[in-house]
């Protein structure tokens, strides 16, 4: 991204919050479609759990339900289903079903430029945060041998009462790292994530890494809308 446009998101977004963006405490990275390329596992995790029960459902739409707690995400599909909601016991169930799915398809590879992502960070004043609508124990074991422990921080499904869009784990993770919304970066490539971060306070990165239309991420609420992993790693390096 060119500095100039950098430069006039950082405007527009001290504009939209009425203060400046300060100087970096906190970076906060979700997870799936972010650090690792693990969406399409979960879609085929999913559309294979559904299949299972008799859910109708297809691959795509879990795209759009990226940053959902499993429970949200089962009830949601229950009450397109059979006009209700799940118990905790059935949401319990078959998110297990769809974990040990997603499980046996191995592990997923990290996501082109997340490594360099979170080095920039590293090597700043600021610290990494993970802010996950997951409980994927197979994926959230990996993140301290995959990103070198940088991860100490966390955020996930089991955290929060009230799941992405939400702003309630944005904001947990700015309390986790003693970060004041306008002293916080965030990471998403996922709608209802990014509305959960823009919701919260941050200066909102949306990472435009699955099926999504151009122009998605900012109508969310992302204050910088970009392509890679890649470009996030520079516009880190600049803001940092």
């Amino acid at each position: 991204m060119e500095t100039n446009a950098l430069n006039a998101a950082v405007e527009a977004y001290a504009a939209r919050l009425g203060r400046p963006l300060e100087a970096p405490r906190a970076v906060l990275f979700d997870m799936d479609g972010v650090l690792y390329d693990s969406m399409p596992g979960h879609a085929r995790s999913w559309k294979k759990m559904c299949d299972s029960v008799g859910i109708d459902a297809d691959p795509d739409e879990f795209y759009a339900y990226e940053g959902r707690t499993g429970a949200s995400t089962i009830n949601l599909l229950y009450r397109r289903q059979y006009g209700h909601g799940a118990d905790d016991e059935t949401c319990k169930r078959l998110y297990a079903i769809k974990s040990e799915n997603f499980r046996q398809l191995g592990p997923p590879p990290l996501m082109h430029g997340a490594p360099a992502a979170v080095a920039a960070v590293k090597a700043s004043a600021a610290v990494c945060v993970l802010v996950t609508g997951s409980g994927q124990a197979s994926i959230l074991e990996r993140l301290d041998r995959d990103y070198d422990g940088a991860f100490g921080l966390r955020v996930t499904a089991h955290d929060v009462k009230h799941g992405k869009p939400d702003p309630e784990p944005y904001l947990m993770g700015m309390a986790k790292a003693s970060a004041a919304p306008w002293q916080a970066i965030a990471v998403d490539n996922a709608p209802l994530g990014v509305e959960s971060a823009s919701r919260a306070g941050a200066f909102t990165i949306g990472v435009r890494t699955g099926p999504l239309p151009a122009g998605a991420l900012i109508e969310s609420g992302a204050d910088i809308e970009i392509d890679s992993m890649e470009e996030c790693a520079e516009i880190l390096a600049q803001l940092l």
